[in-house]
């Protein structure tokens, strides 16, 4: 691994095409593979920007879903070799993107110190050597995938039957990645799908070939019992997890998962303290039922940890790496103010740079019914409530990617959607409700924002491939640890920042990753509290008793922890027994009310 560090999927749009940017300088990334348009228009854009032929897959091609991301897939692949191939064929020039390649590798990198020796030396047959012997040590990033396995809608022919369980929109993906010529891994993320599952089994790139398969299985999850669960089902069906993705369920990017008030430390220990057995449990489990299937597995598969969510400073991520043992972690939201490696419009990125912490939040807003990271000043967001405004709520349903709801039709349709709130909204009207509970409850309809269209938006506009009378409006959901950067950084620059070679942190105060996260669940729990005290059953008043004693142990952990970290961890543990101290307070404070139902 040339890197310590991965760029998680960015939305839909703003990392679709990442590997194109930050591949052939060995950093690994992740392409959603959820909007198969968005899929085919950059496969268009990028074919004719590079001089390659473009043949169109239509919607109505059958399979077309599978065939337009494989296509797209293989073009990615194709770029980034020749890319890698130009790199290698420049001379050592500064500022070239063969010095590049070396220069923002990790400061301990072998690699890295060999190639500071290599300019050392004078000219001639030595140093040409070992020009050489650096250049045939270069390795392109990985280029994975995203599939989020519960974003899985059922598809239909065109005389309206049901196409088939292999051709909902996430079996379809999969088949895309897999009959594509990567040789990488695909990121399950968004809990378990049997269904997926089963249909992996037909995937043969995830089997052995001499020993060792073609692709790689990663399972994005938010606690440990959750890996091991998912990860002994895979097995059951020979299928190898290869890396288990541990994300904050509630400091990170995108859709937030939030656990019963189990904080990422105790999470990360519980993964170091079992790591063995739970290779060894799986490893049982997966040679069983390889051996029953007449595979052969020449030797034992590996299995690595990482973590991303909210890691800010080259201190957290060097922490993380040594304290837990953990093989990599991801950077994901400060890349959005990386124009070199993500895609965001100016509008946007301009909002983004001088945002405060109160603009970031964790809203509602998906149709999914998942809480969701959300931006205040995103132009989608001032289009949702100039709807409202109008007395027209909701969004013109064009991809139906996220259509799950079938509470007024037969079909399921999107809870964002005009159709689906203007039809909820009549039901509302009946009910007769005081005004503040019908305020509440409209409010609640009308959160739900279009993430088909508007976290493909940016990526058409910094493009300039967004087409007449498309709407430009843009969903973005950074993680709320971007409110603490607040510039446009190079790729070098952000690099750097990571390998702790710069700050740019250094006159911003901020809390560690571990007190940001704590703050954002005792606002989680608070906030659920409050909307559910006219109606508190048993059921919810367990809930938050398991949610805060899970909080105190979380509160516990980090208050021996601070002892324990070797010297050099000053920035990390500033202030943060007062932090944690506050945190307490605040959690006791928290009342439990009292059974209504």
């Amino acid at each position: 691994m040339s890197h310590t560090f991965h760029i998680p999927v960015l939305g839909l749009g703003y990392s679709i095409d990442t590997p194109l940017k930050v591949a052939r300088f060995g950093i690994s990334s992740v392409v959603s593979i959820v909007d198969d348009e968005l899929v085919e228009r950059m496969r268009k854009h990028h074919s004719l920007t590079n001089g390659l032929s473009y043949e169109p897959i239509a919607v109505k091609d059958p399979d077309s879903r599978a065939k337009r991301i494989s296509a797209y897939l293989n073009l990615l692949n194709i770029l980034v070799k020749q890319q890698v191939e130009t790199m290698k064929a420049q001379e050592f020039i500064p500022g070239s993107d063969l010095c590049k390649y070396f220069e923002i590798l990790p400061s301990n990198s072998a690699l890295r110190r060999k190639y500071e020796e290599f300019k050392a030396l004078p000219a001639g047959e030595i140093k040409a050597s070992t020009g050489l012997e650096l250049k045939k040590e270069i390795k392109a990033g990985s280029i994975d995938v995203n599939i989020m396995s519960k974003v899985d809608k059922a598809n239909y022919t065109a005389n309206g039957e049901y196409a088939g369980d292999d051709f909902t929109d996430a079996l379809a993906a999969m088949r895309g990645f897999e009959e594509s010529d990567l040789k990488s891994s695909v990121i399950i993320s968004a809990g378990l799908n049997p269904r997926l599952y089963a249909y992996m089994e037909k995937c043969l790139s995830f089997f052995p070939v001499n020993g060792t398969p073609l692709k790689k299985i990663i399972l994005k999850v938010s606690d440990y019992r959750s890996a091991i669960i998912q990860a002994k089902m895979l097995a059951k069906r020979a299928l190898w997890v290869a890396e288990f993705r541990v994300e904050s369920g509630l400091n990170c990017g995108g859709h937030a998962f939030a656990t019963d008030g189990l904080l990422m430390g105790p999470i990360l220990e519980e993964f170091k303290e079992n790591r063995t057995t739970l290779y060894e449990d799986i490893l049982k489990i997966y040679l069983a039922a390889s051996l029953a299937k007449g595979l052969r597995v020449s030797e034992n598969p590996k299995q690595t940890v990482t973590y991303q969510g909210g890691i800010g400073t080259a201190e957290e991520h060097r922490f993380l790496m040594e304290h837990y043992n953990l093989d990599a972690a991801g950077w994901g939201s400060p890349f959005l103010l990386v124009p070199e490696a993500t895609n965001v419009d100016n509008k946007t990125l301009d909002a983004l740079v001088t945002a405060e912490e109160k603009d970031f939040y964790i809203s509602n807003a998906s149709p999914l019914g998942v809480l969701f990271n959300n931006f205040r000043h995103s132009t989608a967001e001032q289009l949702r409530l100039d709807r409202i405004e109008k007395g027209r709520p909701g969004s013109p349903c064009k991809k139906k990617y996220l259509c799950t709801n079938t509470e007024f039709t037969e079909k399921p349709i999107c809870t964002a959607s005009r159709e689906y709130q203007n039809l909820k909204i009549d039901q509302l009207k009946g009910m007769g409700l005081p005004e503040p509970a019908y305020r509440a409850q409209f409010n609640s309809i009308t959160e739900k924002v279009c993430l088909c269209e508007g976290l493909c938006a940016s990526a058409y506009l910094k493009n300039e491939l967004l087409r007449p009378k498309e709407s430009d409006a843009v969903s973005i959901c950074p993680g709320p640890n971007l409110a603490y950067f607040s510039g446009k950084y190079s790729l070098t620059e952000m690099i750097d920042h990571i390998y702790g070679r710069i700050d740019l942190l250094k006159q911003v105060n901020r809390p560690n990753l571990f007190v940001n996260e704590l703050r954002l669940y005792l606002d989680y729990l608070k906030k659920d509290m409050e909307t559910q005290l006219e109606v508190v059953n048993d059921k919810k008043i367990k809930y938050w008793k398991k949610f805060s004693e899970q909080m105190h142990q979380g509160i516990a952990y980090y208050k021996n922890l601070i002892p324990k970290l070797k010297s050099g961890k000053e920035e990390l543990i500033r202030n943060m027994d007062q932090q944690l101290a506050e945190a307490e307070q605040l959690l006791v404070d928290l009342s439990q009310p009292v059974c209504t139902a």
